[in-house]
């Protein structure tokens, strides 16, 4: 029998009363994630376990390679069978992992599985959840409705093919899925793939050969996103570069052109500009950004070049930007350009900064235009999340707070969404019984659903 019990990470009567009166059945807007939409289109049925909870997430294949998995069991030829149980054996013994809960509750959330995962337990469990998915024809539509969502953006880069969204609409799913905009692989001027990268958007635009015409096929592209609803944008770098002139941006463009290598400072100065461009170019459309900081990408040139991108091997980097994110945030101010941004941070030490210095830019256009966006990636577990919650409430109002997400190219990851409301019911829970705030429950839930829900619709001016 699985150790989650009903008042799991509800440490008192008043924050099982505002997860259970007002949070659990709230519906779910994932706002950021990186789920396929092809797949949601194709709406296949799932073979089995491994297919679902496995394959191609790097979060778990990182947990069995800090315990010295062989990499065979992990990405490579062995069985899906024979990676299940690894991870399971793996898993057995994880404390504290964030995994170690998550995986538990997915277990019984998606296939109605209370054994408690194990090596012990992995070959009954393989057994029973695939013939659960055989029953049930598990499908991707059903997993997502059977969590609740409402509302899901995928991650598109800007050349990719948009007719995958038209088509979802026109199966009639009960949740909508919609593409956030992305030009990071035409920002990454340095990477050995550019000239293809820009080869496909002018496929879908026209020839790129200045800076002008690149920031027109950005914008052509921009549009096409609108036209199939989107409403976020995505910008994802280590660290933000100070914003460069036109003219300096094109003078590197021209030499990425023409084939040849930018180095590390011409890149910053190409980023700086884009970044700038970008955030511009999306407040005169009224799109939101998501502005991911902190990530140091690929830091194991043997794995990357074996498995490629986003396969486990990315870390926190601790390189502070904050005094170019208030120059990028005070030029659009003063240009009446600054976009609604979320700010999410992987490095815990620059919450504070990070949080004080949105409180900067607020404006009475949106409650929360300039958000601090929930505990992300490294950081979405329970310390993480409390410590988020902390910094939050102390120099910020957490009551126009755009909640949580997923930012996961799995299916089975809605139910970090419970756990985040578990936490944030714990967390308010526990200041009531200490007498720290008001225990007018209808007031503080009414908060509490504004967070898990109601806040992201507006700030993204969605229909509930």
């Amino acid at each position: 029998m699985s150790y989650i019990r009903k008042n799991f990470l509800l440490s008192n009567p008043t924050a099982e009363k505002l997860y259970f009166g007002y949070a659990k059945e709230m519906p779910i807007f994932d706002y950021h994630c990186h789920l396929p939409e092809k797949q949601i289109l194709e709406n296949k049925p799932f073979s089995d376990l491994f297919e679902i909870w496995l394959a191609g997430d790097h979060y778990k294949w990182r947990l069995m390679r800090n315990f010295g998995v062989n990499e065979e069991y992990i990405t490579g030829s062995r069985s899906n069978k024979e990676k299940f149980l690894t991870y399971c054996r793996v898993l057995g013994g994880a404390f504290g992992n964030p995994l170690y809960h998550w995986s538990q509750v997915e277990l019984e959330e998606f296939f109605g599985c209370t054994k408690e995962i194990n090596e012990q337990n992995a070959e009954a469990i393989w057994e029973e959840c695939n013939a659960y998915i055989r029953a049930h024809k598990v499908t991707p539509q059903s997993l997502i409705e059977g969590s609740n969502v409402k509302h899901l953006y995928t991650t598109n880069e800007v050349f990719d093919d948009l007719t995958t969204f038209e088509k979802i609409k026109e199966k009639g799913y009960a949740f909508t899925v919609t593409p956030a905009f992305r030009a990071d692989k035409i920002m990454n001027i340095d990477a050995p793939r550019y000239r293809e990268f820009i080869g496909m958007l002018e496929a879908q635009t026209h020839a790129v050969h200045t800076l002008a015409d690149l920031e027109a096929a950005i914008e052509k592209r921009l549009v096409a996103f609108l036209a199939v609803g989107c409403r976020a944008s995505d910008i994802a770098v280590e660290r933000v570069c100070p914003i460069s002139s036109a003219e300096e941006a094109e003078l590197v463009l021209e030499k990425a052109l023409r084939g040849e290598q930018p180095t590390l400072a011409e890149a910053e100065i190409f980023k700086g500009y884009l970044t700038y461009a970008l955030m511009k170019l999306y407040a005169k459309y009224g799109v939101a950004t998501e502005l991911h900081i902190g990530a140091m990408r690929n830091n194991n040139a043997q794995m990357l070049k074996k498995l490629g991108l986003d396969t486990g091997f990315d870390s926190i980097s601790d390189t502070n930007s904050i005094g170019n994110l208030s120059r990028l945030f005070d030029r659009l101010n003063d240009e009446g350009s600054l976009p609604k941004t979320i700010v999410f941070n992987l490095n815990p030490k620059m919450n504070t900064e990070i949080m004080t210095l949105i409180g900067c830019f607020q404006s009475s256009e949106v409650k929360g235009k300039m958000q601090y966006g929930p505990a992300w990636w490294f950081l979405d577990n329970k310390v993480g999340m409390e410590q988020h919650l902390r910094d939050l409430t102390a120099t910020g109002h957490i009551a126009a707070f755009v909640g949580m997400l997923t930012d996961s190219r799995s299916l089975l990851s809605y139910p970090r969404h419970h756990y985040f409301r578990r936490i944030l019911c714990n967390y308010f829970g526990t200041m009531i019984e200490n007498g720290e705030m008001t225990d007018h429950m209808e007031l503080v839930g009414g908060i509490v659903q504004d967070i898990c829900y109601n806040n992201s619709v507006a700030y993204f001016g969605m229909e509930p």
